[in-house]
């Protein structure tokens, strides 16, 4: 059973913005926190933003300022707003779901220069 579904990477060039789904069935959703992770090529898996159950939002320090978490209770959808897109933001980004070892598929967000 699928539990995250990612979607919304893309190509985009610097400066640009994207914003990445991340919807979960509703047993998944429920009292969860949820976090965004990025893989670039040749490099380890980083957080870029998590979001509590009540909806508090953290972020690392390379995205404040330029992306914002968020999540929709009604559509059981966890959100990141890519604003003012870096070439160093390419990466593969996973959505998941804190403390329980659940992951999305990954979406891929290339940004050129």
């Amino acid at each position: 059973q699928v539990q995250l579904v990612e979607s919304g990477g893309g190509l985009v060039q610097a400066g640009g913005s994207l914003k990445l789904s991340c919807a979960a069935s509703r047993s998944t959703y429920i009292s969860a926190g949820f976090a965004w992770y990025r893989q670039a090529a040749g490099k380890q898996r980083e957080v870029v933003a998590s979001i509590s159950n009540g909806g508090t939002p953290g972020y690392v320090d390379s995205v404040k300022g330029r992306f914002t978490i968020s999540r929709d209770n009604a559509k059981n959808t966890v959100y990141l707003q890519m604003n003012s897109l870096k070439p160093e933001d390419t990466a593969v980004y996973y959505c998941n779901v804190i403390g329980r070892g659940i992951w999305g598929q990954g979406t891929q967000v290339t940004v050129s220069s």
